[in-house]
């Protein structure tokens, strides 16, 4: 019987190891994406705020 000879991938469970280094992996690139895009809507703010200070724009509407 030639059935019985073949090679067959054998399918090993889980790595608990390999699981949580993906898990960091996967949470630090998530973390600091997150992070840039927060200090990018920090710089927008304190730009925002600057102009503001310096009375170059205005949140006031002007009266006719």
């Amino acid at each position: 019987m030639a059935g019985s000879r073949i090679a067959h991938a054998t399918l090993k469970g889980p790595s608990v190891v390999k699981e949580i280094v993906i898990g960091i992996v996967l949470g630090c690139a998530a973390g600091s994406l997150w992070k840039m895009h927060h200090w990018n809507e920090q710089r927008k703010v304190r730009a925002f705020y600057d102009l503001l200070d310096k009375g170059e724009i205005t949140v006031v509407t002007a009266e006719e």
